[in-house]
């Protein structure tokens, strides 16, 4: 249940859909990749594709049951909205971010099934922007909205997994 204080921050204040920052990343990759090839070793395997498209299968399966339960709660999967509740069942018992998760998971499927190595290259600097700009504005919100039941969340659960 949201706090009633006059401190409470209305939204986490994320004004872009974070999608658009893996899309961002994988295009850099996808440039970089034409100026200066750089392929996944074993990257025309079978192996490799079998790989990328279990990660990609599966991330698609923890975005699902990630955003099937926001809807079972009731609550925006929108980082510029106030939440409505706190989820903490679902994927959300296992990692506070499954949808973030979904998000790098099926980000490495795609690098794999490309075989573009600067894809994956760039992966972390797109996951240092996810925390920044993004999740520690959300946990901050987070925190002004729900107080100690999400300082007990974070406590129980991981960020990532």
């Amino acid at each position: 249940m949201p706090t009633e204080d006059a401190n409470r921050i209305p939204h986490p204040g994320v004004n872009f859909p974070p999608p658009f920052l893996f899309v961002g990343g994988f295009l850099v990759g996808w440039l970089l990749h034409r100026v200066v090839p750089l392929r996944v070793p074993a990257s025309e395997s079978d192996a490799m594709n079998t790989a990328g498209w279990i990660l990609i299968i599966a991330s698609l399966a923890l975005l699902i049951w990630a955003q099937v339960t926001f809807r079972r709660h009731r609550t925006t999967i929108i980082p510029n909205r106030p939440a409505s509740t706190m989820v903490t069942d679902g994927p959300y018992a296992h990692t506070r971010n499954p949808m973030y998760v979904s998000l790098t998971t099926l980000y490495l499927g795609l690098a794999l099934l490309t075989g573009m190595l600067w894809t994956i290259i760039i992966l972390p600097i797109v996951l240092i922007l996810l925390t920044v700009l993004v999740i520690r504005r959300e946990e901050r919100y987070l925190d002004s909205a729900f107080g100690a039941d999400y300082a007990e969340f974070r406590k129980r659960v991981r960020r990532w997994v």
